[in-house]
């Protein structure tokens, strides 16, 4: 009996000394720092990947692990379905423990894009095409494939479908590899709310009779001038001449008529009947068809709230700002002294 009582003490201890062995042993490789290829490491987990595939996909990236200790772990604290999609990035010192930590937090990394005020569209996807941690799934879409991908079809006006315009100049911050046309999407929501709000607070008695006037008319505005001081001005110039009923005579929606025959030299036969398109506005009354640019919020807001003028002109003095005037005299006199230098 006694040696039967020995004999299962020992086996005991031994099981007790192994099990011990074998969790510190799992201790040791959970808390030890990991082994990466680099100082640091990038790896991406796809949605709805299994704690498995994860692991797998995390090891290959340059990680030297068991991709069976992180899933392991993971089953141990009831952490395997609470991993998060993303792109991620550790460094040296970083445990198996953290690793898991990181993945249940969702610490992903984070890029960034810039759109700015005064872009047309065209230049706002090839900053998309040209970013290196996008997903770009527009990129063969036309135009107009966005805007139905965006849910845009269902506007009032045809050309309100357009996509110029439509997106929010503005720094976004986003997850590596996020989709572009969720990067369009958040500034096309974010142009469609600027643009209700300054709408809903608008100056009363404006000749613009729907929000979309006043985002064409902001888009234009963006690109006549830069500067903050001068912006509300040369919003009333253009609200009192479609109040007058007088063309616009804006050079910018010219250009972007002109699309890509513009060679950087505007002439005066492109002002005329002869170099006509929907966008000359030396020929043609109103409002051109769409934006001609993305314009900012300051814009958006001067056109909505211009300032108190009676001005029906302006000219470049050549330094960023620009003369006003109220009569056509006054006008000629203003070209002369800063344009013609008379």
């Amino acid at each position: 009996m006694l040696r039967w009582l020995m004999k299962m003490l020992a086996i005991g201890l031994t099981g007790l000394f192994l099990a011990l062995a074998a969790g510190g042993w799992c201790y040791w490789k959970v808390t030890s720092p990991l082994r990466l290829a680099g100082e640091r490491v990038e790896f991406h987990v796809a949605p709805g990947s299994a704690m498995r595939v994860a692991a797998r996909d995390i090891a290959a990236a340059g990680i030297d692990f068991d991709p069976w200790l992180l899933v392991a772990l993971g089953k141990l604290l009831q952490a395997e379905g609470a991993i998060k999609a993303g792109s991620y990035e550790i460094g040296r010192g970083t445990n198996l423990l953290g690793l898991l930590h990181t993945l249940t937090r969702g610490d992903v990394t984070q890029a960034e894009i810039m759109f700015i005020e005064g872009w047309t569209f065209r230049q706002l996807r090839a900053r998309l095409d040209a970013h290196p941690d996008i997903r770009h799934d527009s990129q063969n879409l036309s135009d107009a494939e966005i805007m139905r991908r965006l849910g845009v079809e269902k506007l009032a006006s045809a050309n309100e479908t357009v996509a110029e315009g439509w997106f929010f100049p503005d720094t976004y911050l986003f997850a590596k590899r996020s989709s572009d046309i969720e990067i369009l999407a958040r500034s096309h929501r974010a142009m469609r709310r600027s643009l209700e709000r300054e709408w809903a607070r608008r100056a009363p008695q404006s000749p613009l009779t729907t929000p979309y006037q006043a985002l064409i008319l902001a888009s234009i505005v963006e690109k006549e001038t830069g500067r903050e001081a001068d912006r509300s001005l040369v919003a009333a110039v253009f609200l009192n001449r479609l109040k007058r009923g007088m063309l616009l005579q804006s050079d910018p929606t010219v250009i972007y008529g002109l699309g890509e025959r513009f060679d950087g030299n505007l002439r005066k036969r492109d002002l005329t009947a002869d170099a006509d398109t929907p966008y000359n506005s030396y020929v043609r009354g109103g409002l051109p068809p769409t934006p001609i640019a993305l314009p900012g919020l300051a814009s958006l807001h001067a056109v909505l709230h211009p300032a108190p003028s009676q001005a029906l002109y302006f000219v470049a003095r050549g330094d960023g700002s620009s003369h006003f005037s109220s009569t056509l005299d006054e006008h000629n006199r203003a070209v002369n002294r800063y344009q013609r230098k008379r």
